[in-house]
């Protein structure tokens, strides 16, 4: 990881074509506008996120969450088997 230090209105060039310009400071806030191609996402982290689990969802097999569910009936079935007679229902 490289850190730098720039002020408002300096930028930070990414390759020839990603420009991540320092748009405002306020406080514990950076605003940041980034020049990239279309080619190239930009998206901010929680949004990146998001996609790569939304993808991961479609990549699983439909058997998998059928598996998924019996496995947590059987988790539940052992967490009743190890629960001392207080802790019972």
């Amino acid at each position: 990881m490289i850190v730098m230090s720039r002020q408002r209105d300096e930028s930070i060039m990414i390759g020839d074509d990603v420009e991540i310009i320092i748009v405002d400071v306020r406080g514990d806030k950076v605003r940041l506008g980034i020049t990239a191609p279309k080619s190239i996402p930009v998206h901010r982290r929680e949004i990146y996120d998001a996609i790569q689990r939304e993808k991961a969802e479609k990549k699983q097999p439909e058997n998998q969450p059928q598996a998924k569910k019996e496995e947590e009936i059987e988790d539940r079935q052992n967490q009743e088997i190890y629960q001392l007679p207080s802790e019972k229902q």
